[in-house]
C-alpha cells in the first residue's frame, strides 16, 4: 500500500499493450520476467518474495520491480445498483508483457532459476526466468 495518494480511488483503466519501462534487469544478475498481463495483487507479492526468501535462505539479494500503487474498490453483496463507488478494498500493480518483477543476485543460477519458478507459480501471469548473460 502506498504511504500517501493523490487520490483515494482510481478509475479501472484498459489492460493492454506491452510494457515500455522496467524491461531490462538494472540491478541483480537474474531476473522473473512477464509474458502475459495482469493486475497482480499486494499480497501475491508478497507471497512470492516469501518464497524467493525462503528457498535461497540467507544468500542472495531479491529485487522487487512492481510496486501495488493502484487502489481497487469493492462493495459489499447484495447490494442495488447505484449507491456510488465502493471503498478501497485493496492494491494492484498494473504489469504488462515484458516487464521485469523480480531481481535477484548472489548465487548460483540454478538455485535463482529454481527460486523464481516457485515465485512464478505464486502470480497470475505467465513468467520466465532472465540473466544478464
Amino acid at each position: 500500500m502506498p504511504k500517501k495518494t493523490k487520490w483515494r480511488k482510481d478509475h479501472k483503466r484498459r489492460r493492454g499493450g506491452k510494457a515500455t519501462r522496467y524491461l531490462n534487469i538494472s540491478f541483480g544478475s537474474y531476473g522473473l520476467k512477464s509474458l502475459t498481463s495482469s493486475w497482480v495483487t499486494a499480497r501475491q507479492i508478497e507471497s512470492a518474495r516469501r518464497v524467493m526468501t525462503k528457498y535461497v535462505k540467507k544468500g542472495g539479494k531479491i529485487w522487487i520491480r512492481i510496486f501495488p500503487d493502484k487502489p481497487v474498490t469493492n462493495h459489499g453483496g447484495e447490494l442495488p445498483m447505484g449507491k456510488g463507488k465502493g471503498a478501497v478494498d485493496h492494491y494492484v500493480a498494473i504489469v504488462k508483457p515484458g516487464m521485469v518483477l523480480f531481481e535477484m543476485e548472489g548465487i548460483d543460477k540454478e538455485t535463482a532459476k529454481k527460486a523464481m519458478e516457485l515465485a512464478a507459480y505464486k502470480l497470475p501471469i505467465k513468467c520466465k526466468f532472465i540473466s544478464k548473460e
